[in-house]
């Protein structure tokens, strides 16, 4: 119940309810959910301000994650500038 309360919030945009679903899940006092809560508590406004946006750094994030994939793929055996070719050469295939 409570994960579906969740999903609902995360995708309603009312940050404002946050808070109040954060104090009804401590009342389950389960050991996960509490741990998640801590979480949660710890950049509350991160949280608030993901569920009040749509947009995100996904994009960014996946191409970084690229990145770093392929270097250390590639980490001791090649120069840079093959793996700017290599990086050029992925993207251009995307």
């Amino acid at each position: 119940m409570m994960l579906h309360q969740f999903h609902t919030l995360v995708f309603s945009k009312k940050p404002d309810e946050l808070e109040a679903w954060i104090y009804e899940a401590e009342k389950l006092n389960i050991t996960e959910v509490n741990s998640f809560l801590v979480g949660v508590g710890k950049d509350l406004p991160a949280v608030k301000n993901g569920i009040m946006y749509s947009y995100n750094n996904g994009l960014a994030e996946g191409s970084v994650n690229k990145l770093k994939l392929v270097k250390r793929i590639m980490y001791g055996r090649s120069s840079f500038a093959l793996l700017k070719s290599k990086l050029l050469w992925l993207e251009a295939m995307h």
